[in-house]
């Protein structure tokens, strides 16, 4: 069996956010055609316990515990050297070091998963290596530098500059690169035309038979409330401006005509500003949950309100999935191919967001023909696909 080294800067378990959903099912993927040596860094203490899962899929593995504290400030060497901030803030002599003795051993194809891993493989060749950018993280940071005040406004932007450099780079050197969605792709062959041709895509996918609406789920909600659900890491900037942006600007023209609407804002480490929510009239934040099903299930409508993204939203297709109405706006739509009015619910603003949300609780649900989308279009297996075929290229 061939050797490959998977490079994460996230362990990618437990699969319960949008890179590590991913993440974990490219490696398990994997590591049905290659021997995999997984190379990743631990930034939550609590993911320690699944290390013995990886153990299992893995050949080998070498999880460095990172404190997000100690990296941010390790990364502003960047403004020293010219470098994006976020190159440093994983820089590791011990990652380094593991990285050099596979592939001195004979390892010859690589995975490196977000374009901070690239490093420990750049100016390596003779092997063959793929780059899974997932997102085009350097527009993430163009995206924020507006919102956020002096110097912020002026570091953000500067880090998507930096980034974008060395995303350039990194797909100049790799054999392919990789993005979730064919328009994330279009977007990065534009801003790096000399890769263009090493540059494409493979969509996530759902895992339909787990996220099934058919199995009996408790019912999480307080009697009587019709609940609207967000689900997503709670300590990720765009999900808490989506959640704070909708409790303020669109839950109380809901509860104006529907009282008994609750917004759930559902998924781990919130904010003090998502917690603040909670001492909202209709605002429920339950923090980390062991199974997001119910939340979904039991929901009358899912909204995924976001103002900043990029790729494709899993709160998005996990919805579809459990065949509920979801109402999204068009950022948090990018690069998935559902159909308007027939399969999903669009909102670019506040007010059409109130009454997107208004006809998802009276009409009919879409619920049925999103579903059948996301098993149509949405599948890890023949998705994967396209990255055997560039590994063995």
């Amino acid at each position: 069996m061939p050797e490959l080294l998977f490079l994460a800067h996230r362990i990618p378990y437990p699969p319960d956010k949008g890179d590590k959903i991913r993440a974990w099912h490219l490696l398990e993927h994997l590591s049905r055609r290659y021997r995999l040596h997984l190379g990743a860094f631990v930034d939550d203490p609590e993911d320690w316990r699944h290390a013995d899962t990886l153990r299992r899929v893995c050949a080998s593995t070498h999880l460095v515990g990172i404190d997000p504290r100690w990296g941010k400030l390790r990364a502003l060497s960047g403004l020293l050297t010219g470098d994006p901030l976020t190159l440093p803030f994983y820089r590791h002599a011990g990652m380094q070091a593991w990285v050099d003795q596979h592939l001195d051993g004979g390892v010859d194809r690589v995975l490196a998963y977000s374009s901070a891993m690239a490093r420990f493989v750049i100016g390596r060749p003779g092997i063959r290596r793929i780059m899974d950018f997932v997102d085009i993280d350097s527009d993430k940071w163009r995206q924020y530098a507006p919102t956020k005040p002096w110097p912020l406004s002026w570091l953000y932007r500067r880090e998507g500059e930096r980034l974008l450099a060395w995303e350039r780079r990194v797909a100049a050197e790799f054999d392919a690169s990789l993005f979730v969605s064919a328009a994330e792709a279009a977007d990065f062959r534009r801003l790096a035309p000399e890769s263009a041709a090493k540059v494409g895509h493979y969509h996530n996918g759902v895992d339909a038979d787990y996220f099934s609406p058919e199995r009996d789920y408790p019912d999480p909600y307080p009697a009587g409330a019709r609940a609207v659900a967000f689900t997503g890491a709670m300590d990720y900037w765009p999900n808490v401006d989506a959640v704070v942006w909708f409790a303020r600007e669109v839950l109380p023209a809901l509860r104006a005509t529907r009282p008994e609407i609750l917004f759930a804002i559902v998924g781990g480490k919130p904010t003090a500003e998502v917690q603040a929510l909670a001492g909202r009239d209709g605002v429920l934040v339950t923090g980390r949950v062991e199974d997001v099903r119910p939340w979904l299930a039991h929901a009358a409508a899912v909204v995924a309100p976001l103002r900043i993204a990029r790729g494709i939203q899993n709160k998005v297709l996990e919805g579809m999935a459990m065949a509920r109405t979801v109402v999204a706006t068009p950022q948090a739509l990018e690069g998935i191919d559902a159909l308007p009015d027939q399969e999903i619910l669009r909102a670019a603003d506040k007010a059409a967001m109130t009454a997107a949300v208004l006809r998802a609780l009276e009409a009919p649900s879409l619920g049925g023909a999103a579903r059948l989308r996301v098993m149509r279009d949405y599948n890890w297996a023949s998705n994967l696909a396209r990255v055997d075929q560039l590994l063995e290229a």
